[in-house]
């Protein structure tokens, strides 16, 4: 899996742009609506991607960012600028979506369980019957190793191979889809998403590296697939 993914909706990343965040704070405390509008459009589809990761519907989505957007209003005198404007703001939407998707949750399906027992630190992040075993000559050398993809770049770019991407981010386990989708699809770095998340760095390398592999093995199965027809 690549180390960054474009965003699917265009989302800027104001991390290539330093202190545009800062100015536009400072206009913001001036009562500037034009720069709460920019604001808005450069983070407004990052927040709603976290936001989509805990609730049922987009509407829901929605309305958890409006709730963001309020909360971040009402409290940005008392940002202190200790982490980005960026991972400020995450930390807020997860906090609402995560309370929101509980609300809409009643009845706790079995899957839901499941996925909370796979994201236990016992987990192995690749499947063991792709290493040999101790009956073979070589016990944990790869018995089938990943695939080394030609133009990696040009084949995650078809419709077919980021429609099976992002399906398997959306069944990852709920700590791993918001590491990877914030290091790999938003393009936060590991210190951010460590301080958005509550997350050690060993924690947040373990999560990352763990829903690379799933996703990985996902697009692989999908390439495998295609082979015949290439």
């Amino acid at each position: 899996m690549p180390e960054q993914q474009a965003s699917p909706g265009g989302d800027p990343d104001s991390a290539r742009r330093p202190g545009r965040d800062e100015e536009l704070l400072a206009a913001l405390r001036r009562s500037d609506e034009d720069a709460f509008r920019m604001l808005v459009r450069e983070h407004g589809p990052f927040l709603l991607r976290l936001a989509l990761m805990h609730v049922p519907s987009r509407a829901i989505a929605e309305e958890v960012v409006q709730d963001t957007w309020l909360a971040a209003l009402d409290g940005i005198d008392r940002f202190e600028g200790r982490s980005s404007f960026r991972t400020w703001l995450a930390s807020i939407v997860l906090n609402k979506a995560r309370t929101q998707g509980r609300r809409e949750r009643r009845v706790l399906p079995f899957s839901f369980l499941g996925r909370r027992r796979a994201e236990g630190r016992d987990e192995p992040a690749v499947d063991a019957d792709r290493f040999q075993s101790a009956r073979d000559q070589q016990p944990g050398a790869w018995a089938r190793p990943p695939v080394d993809w030609d133009s990696p770049v040009e084949r995650l770019s078809s419709d077919e191979a980021r429609r099976v991407l992002f399906e398997a981010i959306a069944i990852l386990p709920p700590r791993q889809r918001e590491v990877i989708t914030m290091r790999d699809i938003s393009g936060l770095s590991a210190a951010e998403t460590c301080n958005a998340l509550g997350l050690t760095a060993t924690n947040q390398r373990v999560l990352l590296h763990r829903a690379r592999s799933k996703v990985r093995a996902a697009l692989e199965h999908h390439f495998q697939a295609e082979e015949p027809s290439r």
